[in-house]
């Protein structure tokens, strides 16, 4: 039997999080499994599997999830499903950090509400797992009030949170009696849910069906035949649609919700640890994602929305008023206006957007500049900014530890205002800044910007070319912090991006740190296509979504080994900190 032994770990909010550890039961462990338990509940309703896997040279953790079990008391109670995700990579690090455990040496098997979680963690930090098992992950939750969803939006928006409790019964997660009336009699089940983290769980799911090709862990999908919780349609789907080259999917028939608590869950528990072993009996092979810019699935759906339409047809016409709505709102939305004059990519709209500050010729174009403003992606954008913030003030505390100059270039700086606001904000100031941009307008924004800020004896801009290798590699002297901030985004193929991650490689000392920002996903990428246009000669804004396991090895073979990210609760943006490998003496 395994002895286990109760913990405690930090979150990035500084929360304790409780978490029982089971050692391996001789010699070094193989690798480590990850439990996650369903929503509700707490890592003791989960704890069973880890002697019924049947893993004894594996070490097994399960944490109780914020909000839930003995975790509740020092979190409170989940209002975001963000959070979570955060919270599962907390708990990865501190797997890396205390036990040595690095993602490619790491399980995670999930269930139900948890297997979303970690399907989202997996899609938006890109982590090297071993592999993946998910048992009825809750994608598409029943909900059998009609509109139920559209109205806990409509009373959230009027009475603020408020907590749902679940219609879920024993009887409908398993056929085991014995579980059953634990489940009923125990103290730490938690049947309200926050209607944010419940609103969250239902985008978040359909976030991660439609980006799954993106998903490149070895998966296992486990399917209970006889749900009553959860729908088949969106996890055939998922399975279906997955970016894994190693993946299987089981369909358990008869089984309720809690697919690896039934009564009859032999052979489900004994496919999982088969499944974890072939993993770890061999090197896992990952599809190279270099060339995505040419092939796989973001390169056709870049294909699809830049396809022209029929000015006739339906779709055509859709698109065709669109574009009018949006020259007559120019007229009197700000933001609008600049938009079409100077794209909506431009340095220009982003230093507005940042702003966010509504202007128009009158009353109603405020309000169309405001619905402007609160479009989800420039809300994203603003999200993004935060991030960068944050893990620029991380990034100079870090040089700072490591005595190396605090000095910073950033690459494409647009106005720079991002860039500014973030140094004003650090607690470190760096002793020099540059900042370049490829547009004369941009650079003379920001030169005025530097000028009324009053800092010219430490930051400077200039005029350059990001993607020009050779320049950057020669700037000297080589800077410990690098700024990659809403370019990248903007170029849907990969050679410009490695010649400009090459050029900063070198144009930054060893062991320096780099700071990224990626777009995985966008929800109105076809719109975006169709109707808005860029700052390049007034071409249509075709976006091409890079996931985050891309542009990871993009990073990889240009020099840099991400350490830390951050990724808004839409999954659209990621700020990534990198840390340039050291160079050779």
């Amino acid at each position: 039997m395994r002895h286990c032994q109760e913990k405690f770990f930090t979150t990035h909010d500084g929360c304790q999080f409780f978490y029982r550890y089971w050692p391996a039961l001789a010699g070094r462990p193989r690798g480590a499994v990850v439990l996650m338990h369903r929503g509700h509940e707490h890592s003791g309703r989960i704890a069973h599997l880890a002697e019924e896997l049947n893993l004894p040279d594996f070490a097994i953790f399960a944490w109780d999830q914020r909000g839930l079990g003995r975790t509740r008391a020092s979190s409170g109670p989940a209002l975001s499903m963000n959070v979570s995700i955060r919270d599962t990579d907390s708990f990865h690090g501190h797997l890396r950090d205390v036990y040595g455990f690095a993602h490619n040496q790491t399980v995670v098997l999930a269930q139900s509400m948890a297997a979303v979680i970690a399907s989202a963690w997996v899609l938006d930090y890109a982590p090297d797992l071993r592999c993946l098992i998910l048992a009825s992950p809750a994608f598409s939750v029943r909900l059998y009030v009609p509109f139920a969803l559209p109205l806990m939006r409509l009373w959230r928006r009027l009475r603020g949170e408020f907590f749902v409790n679940s219609y879920v019964k024993a009887r409908l997660l398993t056929h085991d009696p014995e579980r059953r009336r634990s489940f009923a009699a125990d103290p730490l089940i938690q049947r309200p849910i926050a209607a944010t983290a419940l609103l969250e769980l239902a985008e978040m799911g359909q976030r991660v069906v439609d980006n799954a090709p993106a998903v490149i862990s070895p998966t296992l999908l486990l399917v209970s035949g006889r749900d009553a919780v959860v729908r088949h349609e969106a996890q055939h789907r998922f399975y279906e649609r997955l970016g894994a080259a190693d993946k299987a999917r089981i369909y358990v028939p008869g089984a309720f919700h809690d697919t690896l608590g039934e009564r009859d869950r032999a052979d489900s528990v004994a496919a999982c640890r088969d499944f974890i072993v072939r993993c770890f009996a061999g090197p896992t092979a990952r599809p190279c994602l270099l060339d995505a810019d040419r092939h796989g699935f973001s390169r056709r759906v870049q294909d699809q929305i830049s396809r022209p339409l029929a000015a006739c047809s339906l779709r055509g016409m859709y698109w065709q008023l669109q574009r009018l709505l949006i020259r007559i709102g120019a007229h009197f939305s700000e933001g609008l206006r600049i938009g079409r004059e100077t794209g909506f990519d431009s340095g220009g709209t982003l230093d507005y957007v940042y702003r966010n500050q509504p202007a128009g010729t009158n009353a109603f174009g405020l309000f169309v500049d405001r619905l402007y403003l609160d479009a989800i992606g420039w809300r994203g954008i603003r999200q993004r900014k935060a991030h960068l913030e944050e893990l620029l003030q991380k990034a100079l505390a870090l040089v700072q530890e490591q005595g190396m100059p605090l000095t910073v270039i950033d690459v494409a700086a647009g106005h720079g205002r991002y860039v500014l606001d973030a140094l004003k904000a650090a607690s470190v100031a760096p002793q020099d800044v540059l900042l370049r941009d490829f547009s004369e307008d941009n650079v003379a924004a920001g030169q005025a910007l530097i000028r009324e800020r009053g800092l010219e004896d430490t930051v400077h801009f200039e005029k350059g070319d990001a993607f020009d290798r050779g320049a950057l590699a020669n700037l000297t002297p080589k800077r410990s912090i690098g700024i990659v901030s809403g370019l990248f985004e903007l170029f849907p193929e990969n050679a410009p991006l490695r010649a400009a991650l090459e050029g900063l490689a070198g144009a930054l000392a060893g062991g320096a740190y780099l700071l990224l920002t990626n777009q995985p996903t966008h929800p109105q990428q076809e719109y975006i296509a169709r109707v808005l246009q860029s700052h390049l000669a007034g071409r249509p804004w075709v976006m091409r979504c890079r996931s985050q396991a891309e542009m990871d090895q993009l990073l990889e073979v240009s020099g840099f080994e991400p350490i830390c990210r951050l990724v808004d609760q839409w999954g659209i943006f990621s700020v990534t900190l990198a840390r340039r490998r050291d160079l050779p003496a």
